[in-house]
């Protein structure tokens, strides 16, 4: 099981689902299963390699017996000579197991990452939309970083500190069993201080990671919205905000340092007992003539040499802790329900909306009995005031989210239930946001079509007006853009965006201001070369610039989640209602406007 996600800050955020640690554990044991050979391999060579560190006390017994009894031969050189090999060998396998050990790390550490991002990408549009991405990229980078240095350092070293203290034990009990009540005492502080810190642990580094993440998402939405931020003075309500958040992550920090305290030092005293123990009760029964004196120095070494292991084990339960909640975060992607979908191919294509209701939160439907239908090879224009809900619609017709109630089709099958790649063919949205990868301008525009000539690309560019821009480049479609690349001005970035539209080529497509980052003008050209080339193409169309309204066949004027009037642009004058009275206002801003620029609706 996962805990569901849950709302952060607003009804239309939530963080994304939380495993289970049993959920957890199953997927480490797949990843480990996986890699079971390997890991067969690295627990036999640290075996065989501890084995070797424990030859040293046992020659020394014999050393010191030797030396002690009446007539004895301590034999230092053959000592010698076993201590050396044993030395070497032990340094061999413990180096080679360690080496296997990190390529097993890095092995499973680089399954988890193509896990993470197959099911990503493989994620509801609508989730993602939702969840926003302070939480998926806190995940998908932080945690998985968490994770990294665990499986990569730690991982080997678990192993190496678990096999050599299983045998070290091992070699005490058989040196001396009746020693082995000296590691008694230790046994209860070490259990229930783990208990005490596991109990409370998990939930207080996983309320951590979730704080640390709102942080994440605060500043990250502070920085994409810094002019709308200082537009609207809203920069001191955004900082105390953030120094909310930052002051709930510094709580968080302070309640799992408190438990790290506590919990090391238990452990510190844990250390101790079993020398002390050693070496007192082996002295009692060193003089009660029960065990030798070698018996007792090899049993109180081997009791030193548990301290490294078991100190190695309980620093990294701290380590491990971490992991484990990053882990969960991880896990609980794949945890995400899938999306349902149906095999039912389309047939024609018509895009329709049936009474259609949609909710961000529980309590107020932002679409409300909604009904659109479009004729194919259409241009039709959804306008209307701010929050209206026009993007919403949007959304809805492209199957990034599923109504509440009603259905939005394509060619009679429900948007949201068609599989991305099969929905992508038919019906396309464009936003004003936008991106390009890391990568060449013509890697970017293969994403739709891999197999698209240099001619091909640039005439999909052509058809945006971004040909001849490209061209004058010093690389052409060679030049690389993205966070690694050339910076490009938005207008241009958007006008690549589309470019990859026209060469996925959808029958209908949903532009929700599609051509906002472009100065008016340069909108209006590029509207008019688009309207072109999509001749035959159904046109969907979200603006608040009025003269795409004007250029369309019909109108749908959409107030407080609901399409009150459609109709031509004529008819919609004619009846003197909303539309009307947004086109006077518009008129009227329009003979006020300086040269170049361009009125938009309110």
């Amino acid at each position: 099981m996962s805990t569901p996600p849950t709302t952060v800050s607003g009804a239309e955020s939530t963080i994304l689902p939380v495993a289970s640690g049993r959920a957890s554990w199953r997927h480490v044991r797949r990843l480990l299963h996986e890699q079971r050979r390997p890991i067969a391999v690295v627990l036999a060579l640290q075996a065989v390699a501890s084995a070797a560190g424990l030859v040293g006390p046992k020659v020394l017994e014999g050393v010191i017996n030797n030396t002690t009894a009446k007539g004895g031969n301590a034999r230092i050189e053959e000592a010698i000579v076993i201590f050396a090999g044993a030395l070497v060998l032990q340094t061999v396998l413990t180096g080679a197991s360690r080496g296997l050990g990190a390529v097993l790390g890095e092995s499973i550490l680089a399954r988890l990452r193509e896990q993470l991002v197959k099911r990503v990408l493989d994620l509801p549009l609508g989730v993602v939309e939702r969840a926003g991405s302070g939480d998926l990229l806190t995940r998908a980078s932080t945690d998985v970083d968490d994770l990294s240095y665990t499986v990569r350092t730690g991982l080997p070293q678990l192993l190496v500190a678990s096999v050599t203290a299983v045998l070290a034990v091992a070699a005490l009990l058989w040196t001396a069993p009746v020693l082995g009540l000296a590691l008694v005492p230790s046994i209860p502080i070490v259990a229930a201080g783990t208990r005490w810190y596991l109990r409370r642990a998990r939930g207080a580094y996983q309320g951590e990671m979730a704080a640390y993440a709102r942080v994440n998402g605060d500043i990250q939405e502070s920085v994409a919205a810094g002019r709308t931020i200082e537009a609207f003075r809203l920069g001191s309500k955004r900082i105390t905000q953030t120094d909310r958040d930052i002051r709930s992550w510094i709580g968080w920090e302070r309640k799992t340092l408190g438990l790290r305290t506590v919990f090391f030092g238990a452990s510190e005293i844990s250390y101790v007992i079993p020398l002390v123990g050693t070496i007192l009760l082996g002295g009692l029964l060193h003089i009660d003539g029960h065990l030798s004196v070698g018996a007792v120095t090899a049993a109180a070494l081997y009791a030193q040499q548990l301290i490294n292991p078991v100190d190695t084990l309980l620093a990294w339960m701290d380590e491990v802790q971490v992991a484990s909640a990053s882990l969960s975060r991880v896990v609980g992607v794949h945890e995400v329900e899938p999306a349902p979908t149906t095999t039912d191919e389309p047939v024609g294509e018509q895009v329709v909306a049936r009474d259609l209701h949609y909710a961000y939160s529980a309590d107020h439907d932002v679409l409300r009995g909604v009904d659109l239908e479009t004729t194919p090879g259409a241009r039709v224009a959804v306008v209307g005031p701010s929050g209206a809900g026009k993007s919403t619609l949007a959304l809805l017709l492209t199957g990034v989210f599923a109504p509440r109630s009603g259905r939005a089709t394509v060619g009679g099958v429900d948007a949201h239930l068609m599989p991305p790649a099969r929905l992508r063919r038919h019906v396309a949205l464009v936003t004003q946001e936008h991106h390009l990868f890391a990568a060449s301008i013509r890697d970017n525009l293969r994403l739709v079509d891999p197999d698209a000539s240099d001619e091909e690309l640039y005439g999909a560019l052509d058809a945006v007006d971004a040909g001849a821009a490209v061209r004058a480049l010093p690389e052409g479609l060679g030049t690389r853009v993205g966070s690694a690349g050339s910076i490009l001005a938005p207008g241009m970035a958007q006008q690549i965006a589309i470019a990859r539209l026209v060469l996925a080529d959808p029958h209908t497509l949903v532009l929700d201001e599609a051509t906002s980052l472009l100065n008016p003008g340069a909108a209006r050209h590029l509207e008019r070369s688009l309207a072109r080339l999509l001749e035959g193409r159904t046109v969907i169309a979200v603006s608040h610039r009025l003269h795409t309204a004007n250029d369309a066949d019909v109108i749908a004027v959409v107030e407080e989640g609901r399409i009150t009037e459609f109709g031509s642009h004529d008819d919609l004058l004619a009846a003197s209602g909303a539309y009307a009275a947004l086109w006077r206002s518009w008129q009227g801003e329009s003979d006020t406007a300086a040269p170049g620029d361009g009125p938009t609706a309110p």
